[in-house]
């Protein structure tokens, strides 16, 4: 069928779509989120099609700007459309829908049609859903985590070995990563690390980072600031070294499901050729995973596909139940990651992991008293010149100061209503508190805690405060503020846990930031 291009004004999320009258949809034979074909001269491109009545005129064909370009058109030029082959990776999606385990050449396939964009929406939904209900054994991540490093870009350094951490995540004001990977470049190792945006969160680690300097670096540019440095903290989506991913990470989101954890922290650490990995498992309540049984039992699966992908692997099982340090909020993060490692303030809790870790690491490369090395890294300001230096090198101001950090102009402070310990804190209210604040799009928004599980508590005494860049933003966080239970103050643990009246509603909550 010959129709004329006629280009949409719409991005559509980046992905290959055209939109065909009803009438020339159904004498071509195909229905809305079919595929098709669109050809001109020798050019070809895959696109999902939709149908309308009214937006197109018989015999045209609209098509977004990502299929514009890629077959160079020109508005009225005749494209010749016909319906797309039929993808076999469907076929293989079809039989995990059934329970059937996935061999390796099947899973490459559903990957490449992935990124390719010869698989809808729906298909794909299909597929992350099928993996959900039956699970993937090691086997099937380990396929899966070999075959989005195959698709991807990968980083190849001539030096050894190189090191990774990664946290799973879940437990809001993580700023690890910013202290762990100038400790471990000024001791001498190599640590390329790509890090996540928040898509649940109020900051993933390239949101803090970001607030220090440019994080969406290509490739190349990675490569050369770890080769001037030894290390770097980049956003993984500038690199593409798992660009499935982020297609598969966009239908786990609204299902509130994570079934490819394992093959998504794998196969970028693959992509960056890291040989010595240690990944961080939050434990607790609060965290996104609950007992330590639960922790040791997914180490156990980290350390095995490592095995398989020729990785080291060890992991740490850290402390969940509260934010790690007194920040949250990319901005007030990242300030109090560079007060850290100047030696500033109390973030004791910030330094023990981040040594703990690091140590770990640098014991996994053949340094003994790994914990030692890495205090000592932060207190003769090794670790801080490094960082300066990361910095530097990806574009940043080396010479930046916690105080030329920008925090929210609007804020309020909370004061407990009794005297007492702290004895809870809530870390999914505190994540849900510091969107509603505007993080992570609002950098200067975010939480500033006084108190900390423990602590002594006193009538009308500060427990956190509030910013906001927005008075909005500010004035719905206040008025909410009831609804979401940050904190418990008493003398003891109460048995009571909550009374519930009616029927509960289970809200969305899920830890999905990688």
């Amino acid at each position: 069928m010959i129709l004329k291009a006629v280009l949409l004004g719409l991005e559509m999320g980046g992905k290959a779509v055209a939109i065909m009258n009803s009438q020339d949809a159904k004498r071509l034979g195909v229905l809305g989120q079919a595929r098709i074909m669109i050809r001109a001269g020798k050019a070809e491109h895959t696109a999902i099609v939709d149908t309308s009545t009214d937006l197109l005129q018989p015999g045209h064909i609209g098509v977004c700007k990502k299929v514009w370009i890629g077959l160079g058109l020109m508005e009225g030029l005749d494209v010749e459309v016909d319906i797309a082959p039929f993808p076999a990776s469907l076929l293989f999606i079809r039989n995990k829908l059934r329970g059937r385990k996935l061999v390796h050449d099947e899973i490459l396939e559903i990957v490449e049609d992935t990124i390719a964009e010869r698989l809808s929406d729906v298909e794909i939904s299909a597929f992350v859903t099928a993996l959900h209900n039956f699970g993937l054994d090691l086997d099937e991540a380990t396929n899966l985590s070999l075959a989005m490093v195959k698709t991807g870009s990968t980083m190849k350094l001539d030096r050894q070995p190189i090191v990774d951490k990664h946290s799973i995540g879940g437990v809001p004001g993580d700023k690890t990563t910013l202290l762990v990977v100038p400790i471990i470049a000024a001791c001498g190792l190599t640590i390329p690390k790509s890090s996540s945006r928040a898509i649940t969160s109020p900051a993933g680690t390239a949101d803090r980072a970001q607030v220090l300097m440019p994080v969406s670096l290509d490739v190349a540019e990675m490569q050369e600031a770890v080769e001037k440095t030894n290390g770097c903290i980049v956003w993984g989506g500038s690199v593409s070294l798992s660009p499935a991913d982020d297609i598969f990470v966009k239908i786990e989101y609204p299902l509130s499901i994570d079934p490819l954890l394992l093959p998504s922290i794998m196969s970028k650490k693959k992509a960056v050729g890291a040989n010595i990995l240690v990944v961080d498992i939050p434990c607790g309540r609060g965290a996104k995973v609950k007992t330590i049984g639960d922790a040791d039992l997914l180490a156990k699966d980290f350390m095995e596909i490592g095995r398989r992908l020729g990785m080291q692997v060890r992991c740490a099982v850290t402390y969940g139940e509260q934010p790690i340090g007194y920040a949250i909020g990319p901005s007030l993060e990242a300030r109090e990651a560079l007060n850290a490692l100047m030696s500033h303030g109390d973030s004791s809790d910030i330094v023990e992991k981040a040594t703990a870790i690091a140590g770990i690491i640098l014991e996994m490369a053949g340094k003994s008293d790994g914990k030692r090395l890495a205090t000592e890294a932060i207190r003769s300001g090794k670790a801080e010149s490094k960082l300066r230096e990361i910095i530097a090198a990806q574009g940043g101001n080396p010479g930046i100061n916690p105080d030329d950090i920008a925090i929210g102009d609007k804020h309020f402070t909370v004061r407990s209503g009794r005297s007492g310990n702290l004895l809870w804190i809530n870390n999914a209210s505190v994540d849900n508190l510091a969107r509603f604040l505007g993080c992570p799009g609002d950098p200067s928004a975010g939480i500033l805690l006084h108190k900390k599980l423990g602590d002594v508590v006193n009538k009308d005494e500060p427990l956190f405060t509030i910013y906001a860049e927005r008075s909005a933003n500010l004035k719905r966080a206040i008025d909410n503020l009831e609804d979401f239970e940050i904190m418990g103050i008493g003398d003891r643990m109460e048995m009571l846990i909550h009374e519930v009246k009616e029927r509960p509603v289970t809200e969305k909550s899920i830890a999905l930031d990688r």
